[in-house]
């Protein structure tokens, strides 16, 4: 999301507040407990898997336990897939949250000198314009969706210091669940390796 200073009219904005999309959600089970990890399962190890293969569920059919981890595997996969998208998209956030505190700042300390402030702002990709901006305390900011309010700097600072706090933080639990993810990777292929040894070692008994 990126915020720019405008100096067009704006329209009072309304009392909404919105949450960034990338925000991970807890999630909650019928108890009401709050799900890790953004509710991905865990997967266990088999540690015995002659107690495993004889489970009611299982029922020494190795070619139905394999297709149940490769399912669990293509899961953790997808997941893995929408977590990295949403790490991307927050990377991308963090510095345009930054740049507008520091604009914002910039903006008061003239506001302090009641002196313009003369800059550039980007019109597209790789061209930039030369302005001119009289001393103000309102800047309009890009909320996204085509939506654009109009804030007193000291509120528009503590809302970007605000969603800067709140896109650190969703980073950090993101990047948590792709190292999580990546355990459950892991444990899934040493599982199914296992289940794959104890199924040939099977066979060859019964060859025997």
């Amino acid at each position: 999301m990126e915020e720019k200073v405008k100096t067009c009219e704006p329209k009072k904005k309304p009392e909404v507040t919105k949450k960034s999309e990338d925000e991970p959600k807890e999630g909650s089970g019928a108890d009401g407990a709050t799900k890790p990890h953004m509710g991905i399962p865990p997967a266990h190890f088999v540690e015995d898997v002659d107690a495993f293969m004889a489970l009611p569920e299982n029922g020494g059919n190795a070619d139905k336990v394999l297709k149940k981890f490769d399912e669990q595997h293509s899961k953790y996969k997808f997941m893995e897939f929408n977590l990295t998208a949403k790490k991307k998209r927050l990377k991308n956030q963090i510095p345009d949250f930054q740049k507008s505190i520091d604009m914002i700042q910039v903006l008061a300390a003239q506001k302090n000198k009641k002196k313009d402030l003369d800059t550039q702002f980007l019109l597209a990709e790789q061209l930039y314009m030369k302005a001119t901006i009289p001393p103000t305390d309102k800047v309009l900011l890009w909320l996204g969706a085509n939506v654009m309010l109009e804030y007193e700097l000291e509120e528009a600072m503590n809302l970007l210091k605000k969603n800067l706090g709140a896109a650190k933080k969703s980073l950090e639990i993101i990047e948590n669940d792709l190292d999580f993810l990546r355990d459950q990777f892991t444990t899934t292929e040493v599982n199914r390796a296992r289940v794959f040894n104890w199924d040939v070692k099977r066979n060859k008994k019964e060859k025997a």
